[in-house]
């Protein structure tokens, strides 16, 4: 007769989790690692033109207008806010189909997986916004307004770091750093939509539930009503979004948050007859996270990234302002304390441990990527200061430099484990009986009659939608 465990014997908190979910995120960040170098890229290049005789052209390009007004309805913007507005909104679109798939298909709607990664998100939150408010606290005038800049970590960019510095990092570190990224997405959002709307106009959000009504029906529709492709389904999709994002500009709601509320319209259930792998859901995913992580996100860091230093300097003279002081130390040394602290609190509180294979230094490692906060930093500082605001560059310049630093003190920190990183890693590979599942994933595939390799493979003679 087997018996229940003691009460007293602790529980390990941080583990990898189910084959199915660890499959699905090593395709994730594969993806997201390529976008991050792209982001790299994208951003330095912001910096050489801002920087050189070329930012006559730079900064001409970027604060072109484009669009048109017609009456009320205004969709008239300069290049650099169509990137942030637009173009951004598909990455917006990305975070929020990633968090209704992980809160209702993922290991995160088991509340027992998903406290820990939600609390440390919040911790990872609130204290680099509570030391950027300390250090600002009789900053210059308009200086608390950028609190919420520190908040922020880009998952994008902290991959990219991940597989130059841990390429063999254990699963459980990995699928902890996406999943707090994703919750952390998730505050952002609320933080944007609740904190940075500004003179709400009623009539055109009324409006906007018009189209939005139309994109949820046609969206749980759509598995049963285009069973051989969604392809007839987008054309009718593509268009009520663009509409949706147009009355939420002009509403006063930052146009972004309408890609989240038409990624939660989308369905999350299996009711497609191929499988949960051709839901509506998990093509959209696949269809458009390339274009949002390859297209979207580099060039608005392009056209955000460009900040003119003035030489070394102009950098010292940055470094020294309250409002990059706090965004630096927010960003580099908050999401530490925050991420490992509640980590930390949540282990004490649950009478648990850390995973064997998982040391809290390499907790701390990897709290230290998580500073990294760039996309979603550069948006929320161009929310908190107008261009003409001296504070705008030096929150840029604050941004930027949390970013490398957060990098290299991560690798610092990361890079001696390695070699500890690299058994775990063949470990977590090993796959004796040649079924398709790691052995380390052998009692999940039991638990789920191997129906975790079902969803981690293709269906033999389809294609992706």
């Amino acid at each position: 007769m087997t018996t229940s465990p003691s009460p007293d014997v602790p529980r390990h908190i941080l583990e990898r989790g189910t084959y199915r979910e660890y499959s699905r995120i090593e395709k994730l960040i594969t993806t997201e690692t390529v976008g991050g170098l792209l982001l790299v890229i994208a951003a330095a290049a912001a910096l050489i033109f801002a920087n050189t005789p070329l930012s006559d052209l730079y900064f001409g390009v970027r604060d072109t207008y484009l669009g048109f007004d017609i009456g009320d309805f205004s969709l008239k913007m300069s290049v650099g806010h169509w990137a942030a507005d637009g173009l951004l909104a598909l990455f917006f679109f990305m975070a929020g189909l990633e968090l209704k798939h992980e809160f209702t298909r993922g290991d995160l709607r088991d509340p027992g997986r998903a406290l820990v990664p939600v609390a440390a998100a919040f911790g990872g939150v609130i204290t680099p916004a509570l030391i950027y408010s300390a250090i600002n606290m009789f900053g210059p005038e308009g200086s608390l307004s950028g609190w919420a800049i520190p908040a922020a970590t880009d998952i994008a960019f902290a991959l990219a770091v991940l597989a130059i510095i841990g390429s063999h990092m254990p699963a459980a570190l990995r699928t902890f750093l996406l999943t707090l990224a994703i919750v952390d997405d998730l505050i952002a959002i609320l933080i944007i939509a609740i904190f940075y709307t500004s003179d709400l106009q009623l009539g055109w959000l009324a409006l906007s539930i018009v189209p939005i009504a139309l994109f949820a029906l046609l969206a749980i529709k759509a598995e049963s009503w285009f069973k051989r492709s969604y392809a007839a389904a987008w054309l009718l999709l593509l268009p009520l979004a663009i509409v949706t994002w147009a009355l939420f500009y002009n509403s006063g709601i930052h146009a972004t948050i309408a890609g989240v509320v038409l990624a939660f319209a989308v369905p999350a259930s299996a009711r497609s007859p191929f499988g949960e792998k051709y839901s509506l859901l998990q093509t959209l995913e696949h269809r458009f996270r390339p274009l949002s992580s390859g297209f979207a996100v580099p060039v608005f860091a392009f056209f955000s990234a460009g900040v003119a230093v003035g030489g070394f300097s102009g950098l010292l003279d940055a470094w020294q302002s309250t409002v990059a002081l706090g965004v630096i130390l927010g960003l580099v040394g908050g999401k530490i304390l925050g991420i490992v602290g509640s980590t930390f609190l949540v282990t004490r509180l649950r009478r648990a441990n850390l995973d064997p294979d998982i040391t809290w230094y390499d907790l701390t490692g990897l709290a230290s990527v998580a500073g990294i906060g760039f996309t979603v930093s550069l948006l929320v500082a161009e929310l908190s200061f107008a261009v003409e605001d001296p504070l705008h560059d030096v929150a840029k310049v604050g941004v930027l430099t949390a970013s490398v630093l957060a990098a290299i003190v991560g690798a610092v920190l990361l890079l001696p484990r390695d070699a500890h990183y690299k058994k775990i890693y063949a470990r977590e590979h090993e796959d004796v009986n040649r079924d398709g599942i790691p052995d380390v994933f052998a009692d999940d595939s039991a638990r789920t009659g191997g129906s975790e390799q079902g969803h981690a493979d293709t269906p033999r003679g389809q294609s992706e939608r």
